[in-house]
């Protein structure tokens, strides 16, 4: 999949009516951190960040374009206001190429269980599972495909399959589905 790219300039002015001004003119006062804990005060433009932004997760890597110079980004936070529907500021993180970030993703349970089908309940156990990967290696989603449980079987974190470049922190026998019998009365 292509990455996003995301282009910013550095900005040199700080402060409330800086940033109020910037708004005005259709930018976005932002923050790129490194792995160092280093910052660097850039703007971007509020069209093509919320483009980029609003068709995300929390995992996707996007290139970020500083006056010509290139690095893989994450989003880490926006400050948004919810009446003006406008993001107000932005913070990325460029971690080093070699070093592995840790995130807490969602699992996305897709499919019908034959179990179900024969009377049996899905009970979902865990909707997120931790992990530690490269930007270069980052899952964008986990998908759970639930479809060939039957009857007392579960699905674990190890049933996801994961790239052996993702650390799983989340063990790797946790149940995240399985199929219940149903009650006699």
């Amino acid at each position: 999949m292509a990455k996003t790219t995301i282009n910013a300039k550095v900005r040199t002015t700080t402060g409330k009516v800086a940033a109020k001004n910037m708004r005005k003119e259709g930018r976005i006062p932002a923050v790129v951190y490194n792995s160092k804990g280093e910052a660097t005060m850039l703007e971007v433009d509020e069209v093509e960040f919320n483009k980029a932004w609003r068709a995300s997760t929390k995992t996707t890597v996007f290139t970020l374009n500083v006056d010509g110079k290139e690095c893989d980004v994450l989003i880490k936070d926006t400050e948004y206001n919810i009446r003006t529907d406008k993001v107000l500021h932005a913070d990325f993180f460029a971690p080093d190429a070699d070093q592995k970030v840790y995130e807490k993703m969602k699992v996305n349970i897709v499919g019908n269980a034959a179990g179900v089908l024969k009377g049996g309940f899905l009970v979902k156990h865990l909707p997120e599972i931790e992990i530690k990967a490269t930007l270069a290696n980052m899952p964008v989603k986990i998908i759970a495909d639930v479809s060939k449980l039957n009857i007392f079987d579960v699905y674990t974190v190890a049933d996801l399959g994961l790239p052996a470049e993702v650390e799983l922190i989340t063990p790797a026998d946790t149940p995240l589905a399985n199929v219940a019998p149903a009650r006699n009365r």
